[in-house]
């Protein structure tokens, strides 16, 4: 069983810049593909980055795509997302995810975070 547990979120100017650190216990760090979601208020959760076991893989949605960016240190057992340019439109609660499947962590992960909230103001 993997533990995930977010931080880093919080209240931003637009234009600004936020890093979340996601940090696992619980099972082997770099078994696992680690992902980024998140939850506007109204919307459903959409899929916003992911990371390969080894950190050699990533991918993006195309709406933070050359913004946002995932890696990981598994030494430490944590993944981050670094923003930048942030946009009110990025106004969610993010969650990270982890699955031993690339491809199903950016679709339908097995362990969930609790999730952080980014505000993102105009």
């Amino acid at each position: 069983q993997v533990q995930l547990v977010e931080s880093g979120g919080g209240l931003v100017q637009a234009g600004g810049s936020l890093r979340l650190s996601c940090e696992a216990s619980g099972g082997t760090f770099s078994s696992y593909s680690m992902g980024w979601f998140r939850q506007a208020p109204g919307k459903e959760r959409e899929f916003v980055a992911a990371v390969s076991r080894s950190g050699g893989n990533t991918d993006y949605a195309n709406s933070v795509l050359g913004r946002f960016t995932t890696f990981r240190d598994n030494a430490k057992y944590t993944v981050y997302l670094q923003m930048n340019a942030l946009k009110p439109e990025d106004t969610a609660v993010y969650y990270c995810a982890a699955d031993q499947v690339f491809g199903v962590v950016r679709t339908i992960p097995k362990y969930w975070g609790q999730g952080t909230q980014v505000t993102v103001s105009s």
